[in-house]
C-alpha cells in the first residue's frame, strides 16, 4: 500500500470500527438493534458502564476526535472484557467466543499508535494549528499527538 492511500484507509477503518462498536453499546443500553443476553443493563452494573464507554468511545472514534486517547481506553476495555468474560471459558478465543474482543482490542491499540487518519477531526485541528503558527510567522511545533 502506498503512503498516498494509507491515511485515507486508516480513516475508513476508524469510521467502520467505530460504527460497529457503537452497536455493542446500544445493544447493552437500549436493546437496539437487538437485545443483549440479559440486557438492557442498569448503568450501575459493569455491563452498563461498558455500554456507556462503547457508545461514547465509538462516537469519538467515528468523528476522529481524541482518537489516540479514546482508542487506548477502548483497547483496555476490550482486554478487560476478554479476560473477565471470555478467557475463563477456554484458552482459545475461537472456543470462548472472544474473537471480537481480541480483534477490537488490537485494532484500537493500532489506532492509539497510528492516529485517526486524514479524515478526522484530530487532523483538522492539527491543520488549523499549523496554519495559525505559519500566519504568525512562528515555526510550527511538531505534534505527534494529533498527527494523521
Amino acid at each position: 500500500m502506498t503512503g498516498r492511500w494509507s491515511s485515507s484507509l486508516l480513516s475508513v477503518l476508524r469510521m467502520v470500527v467505530g460504527f460497529l462498536f457503537i452497536a455493542h453499546g446500544t445493544q447493552k443500553l437500549f436493546s437496539f438493534p437487538a437485545a443483549a443476553p440479559g440486557g438492557p443493563f442498569d448503568l450501575t452494573t459493569l455491563s452498563g458502564v461498558a455500554g456507556v464507554i462503547e457508545v461514547i468511545g465509538g462516537s469519538l472514534i467515528i468523528a476522529g476526535l481524541f482518537t489516540r486517547a479514546t482508542a487506548f481506553v477502548l483497547a483496555g476495555e476490550m482486554a478487560v472484557a476478554y479476560f473477565q468474560v471470555h478467557a475463563p471459558k477456554s484458552f482459545w478465543p475461537i472456543l470462548n467466543g472472544g474473537e471480537l474482543a481480541v480483534l477490537y482490542c488490537f485494532t484500537f491499540l493500532f489506532m492509539s499508535a497510528a492516529g485517526g487518519g486524514r479524515w478526522s477531526l484530530d487532523a483538522l485541528i492539527d491543520r488549523g494549528r499549523a496554519l495559525r503558527t505559519r500566519t504568525l510567522g512562528a515555526e510550527p511545533e511538531p505534534s505527534h499527538r494529533w498527527a494523521a
